[in-house]
């Protein structure tokens, strides 16, 4: 063999192996982000006053966007959400105007670790935790 058809195999070997890092890992489907899809379980200021959450989380970058829905409740836009993949931290704002009362701004801090998320959120002078894991 020659040194050029010598340098092409090597090249060819280079971009199958970084391809295979981005191929499928099991039944040729793409792995999708960590943040992505459908989460459940529930969230409040004490661990004997919880209420169930349902949340649908869309990742762009380190964009996060979706919604979260409290049981019987209507669905809330998160309006400011970021992901930080290298440590796993998120963090969302939302507003929300109960049916009495002014409107309450809501902000999240957690941490994701594999397919669970928990953290603390807070609002005026109230403060809780959470804890959702994807469904």
């Amino acid at each position: 063999m020659t040194r050029r058809q010598v340098s092409l195999i090597g090249l060819l070997i280079c971009f199958a192996l970084v391809g295979s890092t981005f191929a499928a890992p099991q039944g040729g489907k793409m792995m999708s982000d960590p943040v992505t899809g459908k989460w459940s379980g529930d969230w409040g200021p004490s661990a004997n006053d919880r209420n169930q959450i349902v949340a649908d989380f869309k990742l762009e970058g380190k964009t996060l966007t979706g919604t979260i829905t409290p049981a019987g409740g209507a669905a809330i836009p998160i309006q400011k959400g970021t992901f930080d993949a290298a440590t796993g931290a998120i963090h969302m704002e939302a507003d929300v105007k109960p049916a009495n009362g002014a409107m309450v701004h809501y902000v999240v801090d957690g941490k994701l670790d594999k397919t669970v998320m928990k953290g603390s959120w807070n609002h005026d002078n109230r403060k809780g935790d959470f804890n959702i894991a994807k469904k």
